[in-house]
């Protein structure tokens, strides 16, 4: 049984291809190539755009792919959401759709642009964001270079941002945010109801989630006297509650847990001071919840 996945080309590429490296599964590409191949012989890849990625899940192409919920939502097809992967082109986090015009432009509020010209990649959810505020605008689609069209080619835009440095390298303001989006894992719904492979895009779904767990997150291991051990647990910012285990000395108990990566600055000095030693930090590739 084959399970063809839709990797998403573009902006999402390079973070998507680390991810799935991460969780176990390398992606071999081709630059000549849409097709790749992984260590999985019963997984096969295509390189699709983000903003086409519903389409050929929907049709039954792909049996599953990764494209941002923004994606989806513009499409207006009928898919099935296997999991929310909150990671970007330059970030772990979420993406925004803002409404942006420039620096020197009138114009303070979505109300204020009755009948303006607003570019954006994103048109639907544009659409439906500016009927919502019951504002009459001319929604055009742009095929990139959204942020250097304003104001000689139109009046703002509704771009996504992960920081927002683009828009302020070309002299932007965002006024407000129209959708907020997150990667996610799509899946046909017959390749759903078909057991096998919803099997198989579940287990991928969760070593994804697992890879992306572990990636702000370190292990620690230690040593400590028994007398010394709530000194030291109350030092620790456990994932749930670190493992405990007897040494061969019966004085002296191991502990192993999980801490926040940026966290491990402040919590090693601790533990020393709490008397832990034998103190051991290293990477995690997956945290399955």
């Amino acid at each position: 049984m084959k399970l063809r996945i839709g990797i998403p080309k573009g902006s999402l590429q390079e973070a998507t291809l680390q991810l799935f490296a991460h969780a176990g599964l390398p992606i071999h590409t081709n630059a000549r190539s849409y097709f790749a191949s992984t260590g999985d012989p019963e997984i096969e890849c295509m390189l699709i755009r983000a903003q086409e990625m519903a389409r050929y899940v929907e049709h039954g192409a792909l049996d599953a792919g990764l494209t941002g919920f923004d994606w989806v939502i513009e499409s207006g097809l009928q898919v099935e959401t296997v999991a929310n992967l909150s990671y970007a082109k330059q970030s772990r986090g979420n993406v925004r759709w803002v409404l942006a015009v420039p620096e020197s432009s009138k114009y303070q509020r979505a109300e204020d642009l009755g009948g303006c010209i607003i570019a954006t990649e994103l048109v639907n959810v544009t659409k439906s964001y500016f009927l919502s505020h019951s504002v009459e605008v001319k929604v055009e689609f742009s095929w990139g270079a959204t942020e250097a069209k304003p104001p000689m080619l139109a009046d703002a835009i509704v771009e996504v941002t992960e920081t927002g440095s683009s828009l302020r390298a070309n002299h932007l303001r965002v006024i407000d945010t129209v959708f907020e989006s997150n990667t996610q894992i799509i899946a046909n719904k017959n390749s759903w109801t078909d057991s096998g492979k919803r099997r198989k895009i579940e287990n991928l779904a969760l070593m994804l989630r697992g890879a992306m767990e572990a990636k702000d997150r370190v292990g620690l291991m230690l040593n400590v006297r028994k007398e010394d051990l709530d000194a030291v647990l109350s030092v620790l910012p456990a994932l749930k509650r670190p493992t405990i285990s007897t040494l061969s000395d019966p004085d002296w108990l191991a502990v192993n847990t999980v801490i926040e990566g940026v966290s491990a600055w402040d919590v090693i000095p601790r533990l020393k001071e709490a008397k832990a030693q034998g103190i051991v930090e290293y990477p995690l590739n997956k945290v399955v919840m």
